[in-house]
């Protein structure tokens, strides 16, 4: 199996000779030029080996081996730098680099090193599963995209996933929204046999009968109206690897018989075609619903569930694992520390509070988002209360009642205003959309994405403030 190397370099030439080179010598190279591309790149695939200039546009190297080493720790990370780095090159070393290389680059330098990390880290490796215990460590999922908590629930859902991933078992995910499945689902996928293979998303909840049948088989040009192209359905397109179907209850019955159909014969046809392709594809499916009722009810089919459910893991929401708020949270201020090119250190004790006391109705991926934009909004060392959304001023309704306490953020009010909690969330909305504004250049287009409206309503909010504010 060929070994995979991301190549890190704003100056595209020098990237492209490494990649040329690299690739003739029997690697399989891919190459970005700035430390955004490199989060992206990582949430795509698994590397080997970064080799990375120091010096880029948006980032430095050793910021993004701070990233990789706390996220990928099996990840090897070599250091492009030049002469006047050569102390740098040591702290780099330090912190987990395995090797510096010296500019001017020479061919033969750069293949040595290469080889000699890989082989270095084919030795540790065997040493460690030769030396194994039954601790189950996050390191080994090799996916770049999952988080490993401390907490008992997250320790049940590791465990589960290492027992289930080596197996060819049908998986059903089933927990709330924003929690995480297609996550743990491509976990799955990348600690299987079929690692190598297509992992292919599809999100079901938005299928109509109509559409259902060429999304899940694809169709040929002329099958129907409007085919203007042949299209290669989901089905065949995770052939060989693992199909991931999201939000598998909002299903039509309809639907869920040809479903049903095609996991039974693992075979499919595309529309307007008569030869049948024979199908090897594992089955992830998900769904924030109770199957269980929609059966009883008529809306799902039990037999289709049945073909689903050889293995069913519950991924658990984020109010049941306090333990690793801090944990994610701070996982996505090193991300978004190298896409805005920030060196935020990290959340002060008043806003740790306010994380760990609020409710997190939407989850991992709310969390995800409000770092994003706290993280926009700061222009200091530590993350502070005002950059919060108003919500984290309310009550921990979590907690029992003669536990619960409110945390108030700043606000900023008027002399003539009477402090009652309509003014209050009034001056607290006005106050973060200037925030969020100002951040942006007053950009009302990036402004509405990170406060997560749509453009119309920034606009309808900015109005409606206006006048109040002149009243």
């Amino acid at each position: 199996m060929k070994k995979k190397i991301l190549i890190v370099d704003d100056e595209i030439s020098i990237g492209l000779l490494l990649s040329n080179f690299l690739t003739k010598k029997g690697f399989e190279v891919s190459n970005v030029a700035s430390g955004k591309k490199v989060l992206q790149a990582l949430e795509k695939e698994r590397f080997d080996l970064v080799l990375c200039d120091y010096r880029l546009g948006d980032t430095n190297g050793k910021e993004i081996l701070i990233y990789i080493k706390k996220n990928y720790p099996n990840t090897i990370v070599i250091i492009i730098t030049g002469y006047s780095d050569i102390k740098l090159a040591v702290e780099l070393i330090k912190l987990g680099a395995f090797d510096y290389i010296v500019k001017p680059l020479y061919p033969d330098e750069i293949l040595n090193t290469i080889n000699k990390a890989l082989e270095t880290q084919g030795q540790l490796q065997s040493t460690d599963l030769k030396n194994a215990d039954s601790h189950i460590s996050a390191d080994l999922l090799n996916c770049p995209e999952y988080i490993n908590g401390e907490s008992d629930a997250s320790m049940l859902l590791l465990k589960q996933i290492q027992l289930i991933a080596p197996t060819a078992y049908t998986v059903i995910l089933t927990g709330k929204s924003g929690t995480g499945k297609e996550c743990v689902a491509k976990t799955i996928h990348l600690n299987s046999s079929r690692c190598e293979q297509p992992f292919v998303a599809m999100d079901c909840g938005s299928l109509t009968k109509d559409l259902a049948a060429s999304e899940f088989f694809g169709h040929e040009k002329g099958a129907f109206t409007g085919a203007a192209f042949v299209k290669i359905g989901h089905f065949e397109q995770a052939n060989g690897g693992t199909l991931f179907l999201d939000e598998i209850g909002n299903l039509s019955y309809e639907i869920q018989a040809t479903l049903l159909r095609a996991v039974q014969e693992r075979k499919i046809k595309r529309i307007g075609s008569t030869k049948e392709i024979d199908l090897d594809v594992r089955l992830i499916v998900a769904t924030n619903e109770n199957l269980m009722e929609a059966i009883q009810k008529g809306a799902f089919r039990e037999d289709l569930y049945h073909r689903f459910n050889e293995f069913s893991i519950h991924v658990p929401a984020l109010k049941d694992r306090d333990q690793d708020i801090l944990i994610f949270a701070e996982h996505f201020l090193a991300r978004v520390n190298i896409e805005l090119n920030k060196k935020i250190k990290g959340f002060s004790d008043d806003v740790k509070e306010c994380l760990l006391a609020y409710h997190w109705p939407g989850n991992v991926r709310e969390l995800k988002n409000v770092i994003r934009r706290i993280a926009l909004l700061t222009d200091d060392d530590w993350i502070k209360t005002h950059v919060l959304p108003f919500e984290f001023g309310m009550t921990d309704y979590r907690k029992k009642p003669n536990e619960r306490k409110a945390i108030l953020l700043p606000l900023t009010l008027n002399h003539n205003q009477s402090l009652n909690l309509r003014h209050a969330a009034k001056e607290a909305e006005y106050n973060a959309i200037l925030e969020v504004l100002k951040a942006v250049n007053f950009n009302k287009t990036k402004a509405a994405k990170i406060l997560n409206i749509d453009r119309k309503t920034l606009y309808n909010k900015i109005k409606f403030i206006d006048a109040d504010k002149k009243t």
